[in-house]
């Protein structure tokens, strides 16, 4: 149940992005791998993040933005909490100063530590006040998780249900809804029974230890006495597999058919969980977003450094399970990602322009010289006037071509069978005329 430690380059969790485990894997289903070794330079970069301001319900906001893997729980709950500037007076606010461009990780940590203590209960009470001083003592203990990676335990039953961690602690004190989807469709019995209301790292140990039960048996039936003979002088069949490893195997393709870690069923139910204009963090593959619902629809935060001076990429839609989505502006309104046919057409190109204008004239001067006159002796209404009579025979050819191109064959003679006769030409079966067959 350590698989959050084994991937913190993926940005915590302990479900691995590849959720089809082997016998001889740990129990996240993935090789212990020694932790690695990071260069002062490569901490120093990771230690810095862009700061992307926006729109956002008529004010200049900021969103903290990442360049690589890792700190996504910390910056999905920073995005949060400063995005909600404008919620109720529950919910926590950070603001950073109007310039600001860069933020350090340390910058993060203390507004974050702020939030935290600013949730001491005004009641004298001692119960109240020795409850929050064991919750600030667990919270000091995961913050520096949250740049690394945060061990959460999916369950399948809905897309609030987690395995309590210390972890669940920072949401919960700062009032912030954590959501996944990848549940289990209740329409198909035979995965509900199988998956029960395990965890992920449970069902990752119930899937190895029916694939070692399995081997057993295997090898204890390969040391067996051979098969006996079928009545036709073949093998007979070998005994189906010992009912209680069905489920095991019904696990397994449960877990290798959503390696996506969302289902339909699953983004349905967060769909009508999620309330309308609440902001949270989503979990999904190791990774962990900012998001949102608007008129019924969510909404990921687009954190990705590349679309640092994208103003108008700040939302992804997710409607698909395939990943298949659509950028958004801070109004939901559809944008184009850069580099597609949208984005480009928007302004005309000068160079193209520039280009165009070169090539008309070296037309013109094409024309002068077929024609044998000096290019000086003609004046410019002269040569604009032949260049235009150029370019109107040219599409007067180009139109003359395409109708042609689209004018439709001549069609053959359909007998009733639907058959067409060779050459167009009616072949008559019968003495009646115009009644057998039909001109289409």
């Amino acid at each position: 149940e350590d698989s959050g430690e084994k991937q913190p380059a993926e940005g915590g969790g302990s479900v691995p992005g590849a959720p089809v485990p082997s016998a001889g894997a740990g129990a996240g289903g993935l090789p212990v791998e020694p932790p690695r070794a990071r260069t002062p330079s490569r901490d120093a970069e990771a230690d810095f993040y862009s700061v992307k301001w926006i729109t956002w319900k008529g004010e200049r906001t900021p969103v903290v933005t990442q360049s690589e893997n890792g700190p996504c729980p910390l910056l999905a709950i920073m995005n949060v909490l400063l995005l909600q500037w404008k919620a109720t007076s529950r919910c926590f606010q950070v603001k950073l100063p109007p310039q600001k461009e860069v933020i350090t990780a340390e910058e993060l940590m203390a507004h974050l530590g702020d939030c935290i203590l600013s949730t001491q209960p005004r009641e004298p009470s001692e119960g109240l006040q020795l409850n929050f001083q064991q919750n600030i003592n667990d919270t000091m203990t995961v913050l520096p998780k949250l740049s690394t990676g945060l061990d959460v335990n999916v369950r399948f039953t809905g897309v609030s249900d987690f395995e309590y961690t210390p972890e669940c602690i920072v949401f919960d004190l700062l009032n912030v809804p954590l959501y996944h989807g990848w549940l289990v469709d209740p329409q198909s019995p035979e995965v509900v029974q199988a998956v029960g209301k395990l965890s992920y790292n449970q069902l990752v140990e119930k899937v190895i230890t029916c694939k070692q039960a399995s081997d057993s048996s295997l090898v204890s039936e390969g040391n067996g006495p051979p098969a006996p003979r079928g009545p036709r002088g073949g093998s007979a069949p070998r005994p189906r597999a010992h009912p209680a490893l069905a489920p095991g195997l019904v696990a397994e393709q449960f877990l290798e058919a959503t390696a996506s870690q969302l289902t339909y069923h699953g983004l349905c139910e967060l769909t009508a969980a999620v309330r309308e204009g609440e902001l949270s963090v989503f979990f999904r593959n190791n990774h962990f977003s900012t998001m949102i619902k608007h008129k019924g629809h969510l909404y990921l935060l687009v954190t990705d450094q590349g679309f640092l001076r994208e103003e108008r990429v700040v939302w992804e839609s997710l409607h698909t399970v395939d990943g298949d989505s659509c950028f958004c502006d801070t109004d939901f309104h559809l944008s184009h990602a850069p580099g597609k046919e949208g984005a480009a057409a928007a302004l005309p190109d000068p160079h193209l322009q520039q280009r165009q204008v070169d090539q008309d004239y070296m037309v013109a001067l094409s024309l002068q010289q077929q024609q044998g006159q000096d290019p000086s002796a003609l004046s410019d209404l002269e040569l604009a006037r032949r260049l235009q009579q150029e370019e109107y025979e040219h599409q007067h050819q180009d139109q003359h071509r395409h109708r042609h191109r689209q004018l439709p064959a001549q069609p053959p003679f359909l007998c009733p069978q639907g058959r067409a006769q060779p050459g167009g030409r009616e072949r008559r079966q019968r003495q009646k005329p115009d009644l057998d067959c039909t001109l289409l």
